[in-house]
Formats: C-alpha cells, sequence, structure tokens
C-alpha cells in the first residue's frame, strides 16, 4: 500500500469476509478499539486488535504482509483505524483498507452487531448442543449424584490456570483437546459416568460432544452452564487446586489415536507429512500458514516444532479469533503423538477453517525449546531514557514521577507499582496532558515492551521529560519493591481496555453471570440471521 488506505463499504467487508471464508482467497478483519468497547459490539468475524497493542499483536494474527486486510472502528470522528492504518504500513502490510464509518456504518447496512468476546467459538459451541441434543445435567443433579457417592468423575474442560482459580469439588483438570486422549485412563470402568464442566457453557458443551463423537463407551453429561451455573445453584467452589489426570499408557494411546482419527476424518481433517509441510512453508508469501502446537505450554517450553506457536487445543477452539485473523488461511495442529491435534484439527474443521495435522508430530522436522517470544517490532525512542526500578522507587517516594501503566486492567488490578495511573496507550494524547506530569512521566507496561512502544507518542503530549522503566513491572517484581492492588488510581477507564467476565468482577457477579449465560444461549439465533459463519456441524 502507497499513500492513504482506501475506504470500503460495510457491503463490500462483508463480500470479502464470506469469500474468504468460502474459500476464495483471503481476508483479514481488525477491529482495533479497546477491547472492553469492542465486547460491547462488534463484527461476527473482526478479530480484536487494539490500536493500543497493535505492534504485540498483528504479526501473530496476520502473519503475510500481503493479506489482504481491512481495519475498522466504531466510525464517526474516532480516527482509530486511520491511524492503525498508517501502522500496519509502516510495519510492511501492503494491502490495507479502511471500512468507511466503521461499526456505524455495518449496522446502518442492516448488518448483525455481536456482543461479548470469542462469539465465533462461542456461537458454534451453542450450535453444536443444539445440533447433538448434548445431553446435560444441572448443579443440583450433580450435587445429588455426589452425595449419594455415584460411580461418576467430573472433568473440567479449562486449562490448569483456569481450573486453579475455581473447581468444583471432586473435578480433575482435563482441557478438551486433551479428553480423548485421556479418558481409558480416567475412567477405564465403562460405568463410570462422565460430567464435563468449564466456567460456563462453551467448553462443557465442546468438552462432553468430543468424547461422545469419539464413541466411548461412558455415558457423557455436559454440566449446564458449568461452573458459574454451581455458584449460581449456592454450591461452594474450590480454589488453588491442580489435579492433573494419569499419564496414558501405550495401550490407551492407540486407542485414543484410532478415535480422534475417526472423528477428524469426518470432519475433513487431511493428515499431512513434512514434505507437504514444507510446501505449504514456501507458499507463505501467498498463502497463509498457521502452524499450532496444541499441547500444554510446559510441554511446548520443553521441545517443540521449529516455528510451531503454542496455542493449547482447547483453546484454540474456544477462542479461535484471539489466535488467527485470516480467514481462509491454512490451519496446521501438531502434537506428540496425535490425539490432541487430531481433536482440535476436527474440531476447527467444523468451524470451517482448512484444518491439517501434521502426521508424525514433533518427530516429523528439527524442534526448538523454550517459550514463545512474539515478533514485535522494536520501539524507535530515540532520546527517551530509561530509569531502573530502585531509581523509579526514589523517585516516587519524594512525589517526582506520573507513573503510567499500560498492562491490562485485569492485571494492573491485582498489583502495581505504588501510585501508578492506569492509562490507555491510544488516548495518550488526550490523556496526558490533563494530568499533574510532576518532574517526569515514567511509562511501563507488564514487560516493558509496550511501555517503550508507547514513548514516542508520551513525548509529543508531555511536557516534562518522559522515561521508560527499564524491564517494566516485571523487573520492578523482581526487585521485590511494594506493590497496590486496585482500580482507584485509573487514568482511563477500565471497562473500556478490558473484558471483565462475571468471577473477575469484585461486585454484581451473579447478575452478570445470569446475563453472560443468557447472552451465549441467544448466539445461535443470532448467526442464522447474520448468514456468514460456514459451520458444518458433525451429526450423530
Amino acid at each position: 500500500m502507497t499513500g492513504q488506505a482506501v475506504g470500503i463499504t460495510a457491503k463490500d467487508v462483508k463480500e470479502r469476509v464470506k469469500a474468504a471464508l468460502n474459500g476464495q482467497g483471503e481476508h483479514a478483519l481488525l477491529d482495533v478499539r479497546e477491547e472492553g468497547v469492542y465486547a460491547r459490539g462488534h463484527c461476527l468475524y473482526a478479530a480484536c486488535c487494539p490500536l493500543s497493542r497493535l505492534e504485540l499483536q498483528v504479526r501473530d494474527l496476520v502473519p503475510r504482509l500481503s493479506t489482504p486486510l481491512t481495519v475498522m472502528d466504531g466510525g464517526g470522528d474516532e480516527g482509530l483505524a486511520a491511524r492503525a492504518a498508517v501502522k500496519l504500513a509502516q510495519l510492511g502490510y501492503g494491502d490495507v483498507a479502511i471500512l468507511s464509518d466503521g461499526l456505524a456504518a455495518w449496522a446502518e447496512a442492516g448488518f448483525e452487531v455481536f456482543g461479548g468476546m470469542n462469539v465465533p467459538s462461542k456461537a458454534f459451541g451453542e450450535l453444536v448442543e443444539q445440533t447433538n441434543a448434548t445431553p446435560h445435567i444441572t448443579a443440583h443433579q450433580l450435587k445429588i449424584m455426589m452425595d449419594r457417592g455415584d460411580n461418576l468423575v467430573v472433568l473440567d474442560s479449562r486449562p490448569m490456570d483456569e481450573f486453579r482459580m475455581m473447581n468444583i469439588p471432586t473435578a480433575t483438570d482435563c482441557p478438551t483437546s486433551e479428553l480423548v486422549y485421556r479418558i481409558a485412563e480416567i475412567a477405564p470402568d465403562a460405568d463410570t459416568r462422565v460430567v464435563i464442566n468449564c466456567a460456563g457453557r462453551t467448553r462443557s458443551i465442546i468438552g462432553a460432544q468430543t468424547l461422545i463423537n469419539a464413541g466411548i463407551p461412558n455415558e457423557v453429561v455436559a454440566l449446564e452452564n458449568g461452573t458459574m451455573g454451581w455458584h449460581l445453584a449456592g454450591y461452594d467452589v474450590e480454589r488453588g487446586n491442580e489435579r492433573k489426570p494419569p499419564e496414558v499408557g501405550q495401550q490407551a494411546l492407540e486407542q485414543a489415536r484410532a478415535r480422534a482419527r475417526a472423528v477428524a476424518e469426518k470432519a475433513g481433517v487431511e493428515e499431512i507429512d513434512q514434505a507437504t509441510l514444507g510446501r505449504f512453508q514456501a507458499e507463505q508469501e501467498t498463502r497463509t500458514l498457521y502452524v499450532f502446537d496444541v499441547r500444554t505450554g510446559a510441554e511446548y517450553a520443553a521441545s517443540h516444532l521449529a516455528g510451531a506457536r503454542p496455542a493449547i487445543g482447547v483453546q484454540l477452539v474456544q477462542k479461535t479469533d484471539s489466535f488467527m485473523a485470516t480467514l481462509g488461511a491454512r490451519v496446521v495442529c501438531v502434537d506428540d503423538t496425535g490425539p490432541r491435534a487430531l481433536t482440535t484439527a476436527a474440531w476447527l474443521a467444523q468451524m470451517g477453517w482448512r484444518a491439517y495435522v501434521l502426521d508424525g508430530g514433533l518427530e516429523s522436522g528439527p524442534k526448538e525449546a523454550g517459550a514463545y517470544v512474539a515478533d514485535v517490532p522494536q520501539a524507535d525512542h530515540a532520546g527517551v531514557e530509561s530509569i531502573s526500578p530502585k531509581m523509579l522507587a526514589v523517585a516516587n517516594a519524594r512525589g517526582a514521577a506520573l507513573v503510567l501503566d499500560f498492562t491490562r486492567s485485569l492485571d494492573y488490578a491485582k498489583g502495581h507499582i505504588p501510585g501508578a495511573r492506569f492509562a490507555i496507550r491510544a488516548r495518550l494524547g488526550d490523556t496526558l496532558p490533563r494530568l499533574d506530569q510532576k518532574e517526569m512521566v515514567v511509562l511501563t507496561s507488564d514487560d516493558g515492551r509496550l511501555a517503550s512502544l508507547a514513548a514516542a507518542e508520551a513525548q509529543a503530549a508531555a511536557s516534562v521529560p518522559v522515561k521508560v522503566l527499564d524491564g517494566g513491572n516485571e523487573a520492578w517484581r523482581r526487585d521485590k519493591l511494594p506493590l497496590a492492588d486496585g482500580t482507584t488510581d485509573a487514568a482511563d477507564p477500565v471497562a473500556d481496555d478490558a473484558f471483565w467476565r462475571p468471577y473477575e468482577r469484585s461486585d454484581g457477579v451473579e447478575d452478570a453471570m445470569h446475563q453472560y449465560l443468557s447472552w451465549e444461549q441467544g448466539l445461535v439465533e443470532q448467526i442464522a440471521r447474520d448468514g456468514t459463519a460456514p459451520f458444518k456441524v458433525l451429526e450423530p
């Protein structure tokens, strides 16, 4: 792209999205408003990529620089999409357009506007339940079964970090993508009833249907409304647990592989060899390729296929639009033994993605170790100095520094530098001039990268010297310096920055839970009206 990005109509954008979903080329639609604002209303296939964090997220969401890409905001005089288009051009994206008048034009055209987050995945889960009549039980029914000592296991289909936050008593953590892989060891007795739960609905439904589709002999049910339903029924949850399922033996592994492969083949998943993956990689300049390692984060860090990104399978299905924004792309799932990749790919294929599984998994190519590091451009902050945590602590103690923290508000609330003001980077030009800037402005974020990216923008808006905290909040914590919590020092609205789920709120939790669960259940009718989603749910 050269010069200013062109504006296109809502009708044109919808046609481009539908064409990509139907296999006619590729298209990415990015909504560059803050997550909390986005969650109040957005297009179904618009991935949330806030202008504030664009450099941190966009290369993962849209890895191919020549991808046809449309950016949008809310419309009116926001100007966020135009600013994003300039940044994208600077990052090397060459085919960028702007949805003229943003979401306002979309709604005016009569197209559906969706609230919430990860809507394609959530809506798909509800459609799966409706299509398959996925069996479920209520919290009251489960409690009765527990009290009388029924032969049952409760499996929480979320990742361990969520399980650790809260779990139903007796539950074992076993993410959806692990269920077929591990079920023979968890419930070797065919008479054991298997109850699947998550925080709300989607992963309970998908988890239960995963086992049903795989044809295990046990009775399988979803816990209606998950942990939220359990809480709303008046029952206590446990916290801080790390109950894991047993390791998988060779016989159980072979059985799991056969079951997962049968479902994947029925869903249209193709298993490819290393040579085919090499061809896909060679074609990345003209066709987007995502390669995901769907095992746990710890397994990924220990060893993974070179070039693969971590995306534990349950989360890749649960929040697909948080991992990939290029519609029409190829998606290759990888694990070490087969069942987890096959299970994940089968669900992605039903959601309309071109999903593949790498035969041989980790043994199919060169491996790497270590945590994933996103491709983020180097910050250009010439003339902006760094300040160490200890020097900032001294300046803070004498009231000499205005500290602006760009950490997500959810994390800011849990712990931040005393006196630091939560701020939204994209609003710096308006926010900074109205604050008491003291002797210096110090920018920080979780690891310091976002603060560094914001330095030049802060310098343009500040009337005093601007500095960046060396190493960000992580360095502050490493030096064991004091922390404050809460959001009373926020300079910008925390509700705009992030979507706070019901169980992350400090008040109104039960009302928020009821609203959230009702929202999920209403999505099937809304996606039917929208008419865009290419879901192909396997029927019993």
